[in-house]
């Protein structure tokens, strides 16, 4: 079977899987490391053409990351492409058994088995702390609604303060984020590279925590030390 992946996180999963399978992936596709495949643009912007030379079964994506028009594109060229839905926990363990199992024909994994034991058995959180995210600036965008990255949070004992927000990324004037009522403001360092030098002076007034965004965002074998990784990230912030 051939597959192409639209999706780093997907990626991730499938080519720790069943190496072999993939022949092509985007530019962001980082992980796992030395991944040798045909490099097809980025997310928003694939080369279709490319694409279809590559004569795939089977293309993957996902509705958030990736474009309608590129997708509706691949699928009048005759593709078959399979589009995920992740907002939930629980959705992303749904939708990599349908990408891996259902999608790609291969056996269920360990490590999927693992990343929903690791969180099984992560703790009741010792109290609530109402927080910001944001995954942008210049123009500041937040998490608001429905994300996936809010449910793991959630999960961790941590209040998106946009969570009830209308739009599901919405954005938020750094006056409105510094004065909205947190105690915390967590930056991952995806999608966009926030940092020690580049985030924190932003937020005078509240703590922050600077957390991996892969373990934040993405959903593959990551999930598995998600956890243990965020939890670490939050703790020192949030006792």
């Amino acid at each position: 079977m051939r597959v192409v992946s639209l999706v780093p996180s997907l990626t991730e999963a499938i080519a720790v899987t069943a190496p072999g399978l993939l022949v092509g992936a985007t530019d962001w596709c980082t992980h796992p490391a030395g991944l040798d495949v045909v490099r097809i643009g980025g997310t928003k912007n694939p080369d279709t053409g490319r694409i279809l030379a590559l004569a795939p079964d089977l293309v993957v994506a996902n509705e958030e990351e990736n474009r309608a028009p590129d997708l509706d594109a691949l699928r009048a060229a005759g593709l078959r492409v399979l589009v995920t839905e992740v907002r939930s926990l629980e959705q992303a363990f749904a939708e990599l058994d349908r990408v891996l199992v259902w999608g790609c024909g291969v056996r269920r994994p360990a490590w999927l088995d693992e990343a929903e034991a690791a969180w099984r058995a992560l703790p009741a959180p010792d109290g609530r702390v109402r927080a910001v995210i944001p995954v942008w600036r210049r123009p500041w965008m937040v998490l608001g609604r429905d994300t996936f990255a809010g449910d793991l949070l959630a999960r961790l004992g941590i209040d998106n303060a946009y969570a009830d927000h209308a739009e599901r990324y919405p954005r938020v004037p750094i006056g409105e984020l510094a004065s909205c009522g947190a105690e915390l403001a967590v930056l991952p360092d995806e999608p966009y590279r926030f940092s020690a030098d580049d985030g924190p002076e932003a937020f005078p007034g509240l703590r922050t925590a600077l957390v991996s965004g892969r373990h934040l965002t993405w959903y593959g074998p990551s999930l598995s030390q998600a956890p243990a990784v965020i939890a670490e990230a939050l703790r020192a912030t949030c006792r």
